[in-house]
């Protein structure tokens, strides 16, 4: 299965993009995206989509430093969940640390590495895609992102040794030298940030030792293991695609790069279908959103993938006994009492 990651990593995109007069609902739809299901940060999409977006939109723009600028947008909240437990680690080399194990929580494209030597600290940053396919932007995005990671702990003012890309330079290199520096080198061995090793043991000034305990036992909580099932995965896709129209197994398919027949025998063994993904899904959706009275019923339907308000009504009767509205009078009446 090819690796997903969070919609966050696309933090800033639609901003960048119509800052440089691009489209960005008419490029996400190239690659099977859409900018609706990037208001929910917490969901999975396909790393190999986002990579391809991003050297479509570098090309869309001619500027070479699209991903670049896209790192700019980054905050710790783009992390999800392990942020919070990142900001009371009590050093830089535990909330690393931290950050690096558990990176598959926020995006399973990224492997990344650090390793110390002769007084210097490495980050290495690698893209695992699943195919071969040109990724600078994801790359700059990356490495730009680690930088600000290091720079919201260590301060505005620390700069680090090298920060090397693999590709050669820009033609121009202005945004590179304004956020890295001058250290900033084209054409190395490997994509990272090379700095002294006794910045790690610099104290996380953001920390509350009070509060440590807290997020560790809310982080042991919501850990989750490298190997995701093929189920969860599909879960995933399907709360992305239901609200724009297109989920259909061929559609999940495509974003795992697998074909439809592989992820019929993955569920099979799971003793699943799509169809009952699809259902189970789209349950728990409802409950919801209906919930929800700020939320129409017709704005509900279309959020649930359904082509029509009466499609919604017969398949809500069919699950839950009752109409939608009869459901969400008796929901409030519960509440009251």
């Amino acid at each position: 299965m090819r690796p997903l990651v969070r919609t966050a990593a696309l933090s800033g995109y639609v901003e960048l993009s119509r800052s440089l007069g691009l489209d960005p609902q008419a490029l996400m739809k190239r690659v099977g995206l859409d900018a609706a299901g990037l208001a929910v940060q917490d969901r999975w999409i396909s790393g190999a989509a986002v990579v391809h977006l991003l050297e479509l939109s570098a090309a869309a723009a001619r500027h070479e430093d699209f991903g670049l600028r896209m790192s700019e947008f980054r905050r710790f909240s783009s992390l999800g969940p392990i942020s919070l437990v990142l900001r009371e680690e009590p050093d830089v080399r535990s909330a690393l640390g931290l950050m690096l194990r558990h990176e598959h929580m926020y995006n399973e494209v990224l492997h990344t590495r650090l390793s110390e030597r002769d007084g210097l600290a490495t980050i290495k940053v690698g893209l695992d895609l699943g195919e071969a396919m040109e990724h600078r932007q994801a790359t700059e995005l990356a490495v730009g992102a680690f930088h600000r990671v290091l720079l919201g702990f260590l301060g505005s003012h620390w700069r680090p040794l090298s920060v090397c890309f693999t590709h050669p330079a820009p033609a121009d290199t202005g945004t590179h030298r304004r956020v890295f520096g001058s250290t900033v080198e084209f054409g190395r061995e490997f994509d990272g940030i090379v700095f002294y090793a006794a910045d790690l043991d610099s104290p996380n000034a953001m920390s509350d030792p009070q509060l440590r305990t807290y997020a560790r036992q809310y982080f042991e909580a919501i850990a989750v293991p490298r190997d995701t099932t093929v189920p969860d995965r599909v879960r995933e896709l399907i709360e992305v695609l239901l609200p724009t129209g297109r989920c259909s197994i061929e559609q999940v398919a495509r974003s795992l790069g697998v074909d439809r027949r592989t992820v019929h025998r993955h569920l099979a063994q799971s003793g699943e279908t799509f169809s009952s993904l699809l259902n189970a899904t789209r349950v728990q959706l409802a409950e919801q959103f209906v919930a929800n009275r700020r939320r129409s019923l017709t704005e509900i339907a279309d959020l649930l993938g359904f082509s029509a308000p009466s499609a919604f009504s017969r398949w809500f009767r069919e699950q839950f006994g009752c109409t939608a509205r009869e459901w969400r009078d008796r929901r409030g009446q519960a509440a009251e009492h």
